[in-house]
């Protein structure tokens, strides 16, 4: 295809300039919500770009939207980069680590938003080849329920648009593959935080109080049966209690402690029966301690379901584009982790797929790790890769 041929090379000529971008994204982030210096970063960066518009402070978080507008009436594809980073002290001891104290680009959005800046541009300048339009997504808040992607869907960000599509860097898998899957991806997500209320007193003394530590470690042991006991062992679901907060004097009763969880299920069902199992326990728990549980249990994210036909068409595009870098396409297993392009895939067909982006000279750090880094090869192979899609839904 022509389009994709033009689109390739333009990239190649542009790769330093995506690693710079990365760069100088990754030594300057920002917490989500918080993603001010950013998002003027992005809005500069259009000035000079042939883009036909630009909406900023989308969805009210600082979200920036660019339309792309081509001939033809070919089909309306939204593209998606996010771009927040997370409340981590960098320990990479990288030239260009973060000059933010306690805030690192750990996860990779620095590498979506500079390898989509370029693409963009590029699509800019050849839009007279595009049949049809492509709108760019630069989203804040994926980190940080209740996410940048539900207030820009609710803003209409989707709109007469025909799919969205996004891509994920991952250290995790190996470098030079594009990975892909249909249906049930990531998992959806809850968080709860429960205080067990019982009566303080004097360790030489228990029978005149009541022990909340002890029943808040009750809960702590039988919420771990809701996995062994109560899902179908071909579903999936974790229940992790993450915060304990039982601290005090080693001869005193706690009067109350608070307990937070966190909850990953990858099927609607799963996710219904976690809640239920996790509210009955806790009013379990007041019965038998004679204590008093507040529990506040909040879904968030959902579970990321890829439409078929779109991943296939994703997949049929990259195997045909035959990239360079690309050594293998390769169908993925289901990932534990959630993400907010979830909300995307609630309103349109769509598809979310990775590029490997472990690193080859070094170890490797998973996501959200303090030495996290990615190999700056997955740059070009995201940009090349969403051009091959865009390329066969707009050639």
């Amino acid at each position: 295809m022509a389009l994709l041929e033009d689109l390739t090379k333009q990239l190649e000529e542009k790769e330093e300039r995506m690693i710079e971008i990365r760069r100088y994204l990754h030594a300057h982030p920002e917490l989500s919500f918080e993603e001010e210096q950013t998002a003027a970063y992005i809005e500069e960066f259009y000035k000079d770009a042939p883009i036909d518009a630009i909406q900023t402070n989308f969805g009210g978080e600082r979200g920036i939207v660019v339309d792309i507008k081509g001939n033809g009436d070919g089909p309306k594809i939204a593209l998606r980069a996010d771009f927040d980073a997370l409340p981590i002290k960098e320990e990479t001891d990288l030239p260009f680590a973060s000059k933010n104290e306690g805030v690192m680009h750990a996860c990779g959005h620095d590498a979506h938003t500079a390898y989509m800046l370029v693409l963009a541009e590029t699509l800019a300048e050849m839009k007279d080849q595009l049949n049809g339009s492509v709108r760019i997504i630069h989203q804040p808040a994926e980190e940080m329920p209740p996410g940048g992607a539900l207030g820009m869907v609710k803003a209409g960000v989707l709109d007469d648009v025909d799919a969205v599509l996004g891509i994920h860097v991952m250290s995790s898998m190996e470098s030079g593959k594009v990975f892909y899957r249909s249906g049930e991806t990531q998992t959806g997500r809850a968080k709860f935080v429960m205080k067990v209320q019982g009566r303080g007193g004097h360790g030489a003394s228990p029978h005149t109080a009541n022990d909340s530590i002890v029943a808040a470690s009750a809960f702590v042991m039988n919420v771990q049966t809701i996995i062994s006991r109560r899902i179908d062992p071909f579903d999936t679901a974790v229940v992790t209690i993450g915060s304990f907060d039982g601290k005090g004097q080693f001869n005193i009763i706690k009067d109350a402690v608070t307990l937070e969880g966190d909850v990953r299920a990858m099927s609607q069902s799963a996710r219904e029966k976690v809640e239920k199992e996790v509210r009955q326990i806790a009013k379990g728990i007041e019965e038998m301690y004679g204590v008093t549980v507040e529990l506040d249990y909040v879904n968030d994210y959902p579970v990321l379901i890829n439409d078929e036909t779109v991943t296939n068409k994703v997949r049929d595009a990259l195997v045909e584009a035959q990239i360079a870098e690309v050594t293998d396409v390769v169908e993925v297993e289901p990932q534990s982790p959630s993400e907010d392009f979830a909300y995307y895939l609630q309103e349109k067909p769509g598809s979310f797929f990775y590029v490997g982006a472990q690193p080859t000279d070094k170890d490797w750090y998973p996501h959200h790790h303090p030495k996290f880094d990615i190999d700056e090869n997955s740059l070009i192979i995201s940009a090349k890769s969403m051009a091959a899609v865009v390329a066969s839904y707009c050639g």
